[in-house]
């Protein structure tokens, strides 16, 4: 699931000056700008919704479901909302703290005996809130490759097995690396614990009690597609219709589907400090589990953003956290192939809002440029221009990645007339984590196949020296990866090394923490 940074253009923001507006966007003009954004960015889709003071004060749907039907957004569409599902985990393991059927500091291996960390004493000591704060020591996206692209047939117990083989690149409990694998894991104790699933206790604990009554735990129990919004890819320019992600093992990590109508019953429940109901009169959970989901637990190092007087941030559970203007912040955002969401909630303006799109446009620039304008007119700030500077920096952080990828094909077609010994390549390769991937002769041509990750394989093409560029015959994302094979004495390929070849590839196609190894010829 990708994480979209809370400002990806911070450096515009070095030196500003900015006056006050005294009120907040009319409803015409969000459609204004929501409307602008569209013309500015191919997004085939999107729903907004913005909740104050308790009430919905805007909702509304734009463009299309799918560019195939043509069928209009509307408040009820369901989208993917990806990373925003983390949240709802970490509310399902607060309504078990109250019940007190575990607590946050209890350790993992105490309801998952087989769950193995890096170092015995990690194993040892990682607790419930470590499976939520992105504080394990291991990298950003470790292991994303299991799940992404979808379709793979790992296993709980290969994602269980997978932990002892990851190298830390961080002491425990003194970094923030994103990580969306110890999510599942926590999807896996709320199973255990519970005795339902993940999907069965979000749909039955949470949804059904605040009145979400047309969301999804997962894309396997919508019976009625006739209103989901389709995932589209915009990265050749023209919008494409991709196949929908499905998820594996659980959706802890990203599994939710859900439309801005009911989303704000989810605004109403956190920013009523657990509280719903006509007058308020129910509990989802208590005032201090949403404490302890609001505090930070792992600092991240803040950007001083003379626009909003910034001075703090990191994550809480389930959430980042910051401040602007002198208020705390709460937000997320969430990715999936041709699906983005953002969700923002600033509780001392008793504030919420929602944006949910169905095409990855780059950096999430849509719903970056149009959430930050929402919100600055909420902090009485001047219109900043949002929407045309991400467009601008977002064009030329394509251009310059696109230019990288051509420059690489490019070599490679250059390169294709001289001769190299493709079987010296060729054999079965392992890595502890990811499993064993073949190199072998199609014809004439050299190909890399997964064994459990079946849409990763694809032509090898000679690059340079003892390097390959592969073109994935999955083409949803930008994906294409580098093989770079080390000979023994021999001259005979031992090992291979992956990394991305496009500088803007997702962070969760994490080529570069494999380490395969010749098992066989």
């Amino acid at each position: 699931m990708k994480l979209y940074s809370k400002s990806l253009i911070l450096f515009f923001l070095l030196s500003l000056s900015f006056k006050s507006v005294s009120a907040q966007y009319s409803e015409k003009q969000i459609d204004s700008i929501v409307n602008y954004a569209l013309s500015k960015f191919n997004v085939a889709g999107t729903a907004i919704a913005i909740v104050k003071d308790g009430e919905t004060v805007y909702q509304k749907g734009f463009g299309v479901t799918s560019v195939k039907s043509n069928i209009p957004v509307n408040v009820n569409t369901n989208f993917a909302i990806a990373s925003n599902s983390k949240a709802f985990t970490t509310t399902a393991l607060s309504l078990l703290v109250d019940e007190g059927k575990l607590k946050w500091t209890d350790k993992v291996k105490d309801y998952i005996p087989e769950f193995k960390m890096y170092d015995p004493y990690v194993t040892e000591n990682f607790n419930i809130e470590d499976l939520l704060t992105h504080r394990s020591g291991l990298g950003l996206g470790i292991g994303d490759l299991m799940f992404f692209p979808d379709g793979s047939h790992f296993t709980l117990d290969d994602l269980l097995a997978s932990f002892q083989y990851f190298e830390p690149v961080s002491a425990f409990r003194t970094k923030f690396d994103y990580d969306n694998l110890l999510y599942i894991i926590a999807g896996e104790v709320i199973a255990r614990v519970s005795g339902m699933t993940w999907e069965d206790f979000i749909a039955t604990r949470i949804f059904k009690p605040i009145g979400m009554n047309q969301s999804y735990a997962s894309l396997d129990n919508i019976d009625d597609k006739s209103n989901l919004a389709s995932p589209h890819d915009s990265n050749s320019g023209t919008l494409k219709i991709i196949p929908d992600f499905k998820e594996m093992i659980n959706g802890a990590a990203g599994g939710i589907y859900s439309n801005v109508n009911d989303l704000t019953q989810w605004l109403k429940v956190h920013l009523n400090h657990g509280k719903y109901g006509d007058s308020l009169q129910n509990e989802l959970f208590s005032v201090k589990q949403q404490d302890n989901m609001w505090k930070l637990h792992t600092i991240m190092e803040t950007n001083k953003n003379p626009r909003y007087n910034s001075h703090f941030s990191g994550y809480g559970l389930g959430w980042f956290l910051s401040d602007v203007k002198g208020n705390m912040k709460v937000d997320h955002t969430g990715g999936l192939p041709g699906m983005l969401s953002l969700t923002v909630m600033i509780p001392d303006i008793n504030l919420g809002f929602v944006i949910l799109t169905n095409t990855s446009d780059d950096g999430g620039a849509f719903f970056s440029s149009v959430g930050n304008t929402i919100l600055d007119s909420y902090l009485g700030l001047d219109d900043f221009g949002w929407i045309d500077k991400y467009a601008d920096y977002f064009n030329k952080r394509k251009e310059n990645g696109d230019k990288v990828t051509e420059a690489v094909w490019e070599t490679v077609s250059n390169n294709s007339k001289i001769k190299v010994d493709l079987k010296k390549y060729t054999g079965i390769y392992k890595d502890d984590w990811f499993g064993e991937i073949e190199v072998f002769l199609k014809g004439k041509k050299l190909w890399f196949k997964s064994e459990k990750s079946p849409k990763l394989n694809g032509e090898m093409f000679f690059y340079k020296a003892n390097t390959f560029a592969i073109k994935w015959e999955y083409q949803d994302m930008n994906a294409d990866a580098f093989a770079m094979f080390f000979l023994d004495e021999e001259g005979k390929a031992q090992e291979i090394k992956m990394k991305g070849i496009s500088p803007n590839i997702d962070f969760s196609f994490d080529f570069h923490d494999l380490d395969l190894k010749r098992v066989e010829e």
